[in-house]
């Protein structure tokens, strides 16, 4: 039953992953605490091993597509390691109850915050231009120039996002993708393609930074996991070329909203 219960739980995870950018640890997290027996800390610690490796496999798969980019993606993710660092080493202090109910408040903020979005533009759906590549934040040939507003917003989106990723072991897909969208004005097409690179960046940072706590996950299990979510992570890439952006941004928003409910059924009462 264990066997099934992660290969069917790596199909979704990778799934996620790779057609919605996103998803994929706040399904991985509760999967191995509630279906697979693990505690908070080994979940969280073995969620970034899915997701950073599944969403390096199904980086490179959008990538191909044309649905990634690459170098708001790389620099997103190296500002946000900071971030993750502290966020990390932060909930190794935290008892596991308080850290699955931080988890299943900031999705359903999450998934609040993205309802609202679909809503506001359900009578005006349309796909943006994806940003220029040489349309740099800052530059420093020929002369130095710097679109500060901008620049401001990435450090202190990346900065919270890399936070989070790290205390609550989660790749950040379900906060790289809003910040994306809402933040950085990207469209959902580019913005899914875009997080799996800024996730691969941040799981390996936080990951790095809880090596040596003294909690490992069930290697198994994990390794497991890993297999099969990489695998449909690259089905779920290809799938973003054939699915309407709107249907994309209205799944991202179902998946978070539904994991989030409940999650805080389970982790919520817990603390009472």
């Amino acid at each position: 039953m264990t066997i099934l219960l992660a290969i069917v739980a790596g199909a979704l995870i990778g799934l996620s992953l790779g057609a919605l950018g996103g998803g994929g640890s706040i399904l991985a997290v509760p999967v191995l605490v509630y279906l697979l027996g693990q505690s908070a800390v080994q979940a969280t610690a073995g969620s970034l091993v899915v997701v950073g490796v599944t969403s390096l496999i199904g980086a490179i798969a959008a990538y191909r597509s044309g649905n990634v980019l690459p170098g708001r993606g790389i620099a997103f993710g190296l500002v946000a390691i900071g971030g993750a660092v502290l966020g990390a080493q932060a909930s190794t202090r935290v008892p596991p109850a308080v850290l699955m109910a931080c988890f299943a408040v900031l999705m359903l903020v999450v998934g609040g915050l993205m309802t609202w979005r679909q809503l506001r533009h359900a009578r005006n759906p349309r796909l943006v231009s994806p940003p220029a590549l040489d349309d740099p934040i800052i530059t420093f040939t020929p002369t130095f120039a710097c679109a500060c507003p901008r620049a401001l917003k990435v450090l202190v989106t990346a900065t919270a996002v890399g936070l989070l990723t790290g205390f609550l072991g989660v790749g950040g897909g379900f906060l790289v993708v809003p910040a994306l969208l809402l933040a950085l004005g990207l469209p959902i097409r580019y913005a899914a393609g875009t997080s799996l690179v800024v996730i691969t960046i941040t799981s390996a940072a936080a990951l790095t930074a809880r090596a040596g706590s003294g909690t490992s996950p069930d290697w198994g299990v994990v390794l497991m996991l890993t297999a099969v979510a990489a695998t449909a992570a690259v089905v779920g890439a290809r799938l973003t070329a054939r699915v309407g952006t709107a249907r994309l941004s209205a799944a991202f928003t179902v998946l978070v909203l539904v994991v989030a409910i409940y999650t805080a059924t389970r982790a919520i009462p817990a603390l009472v």
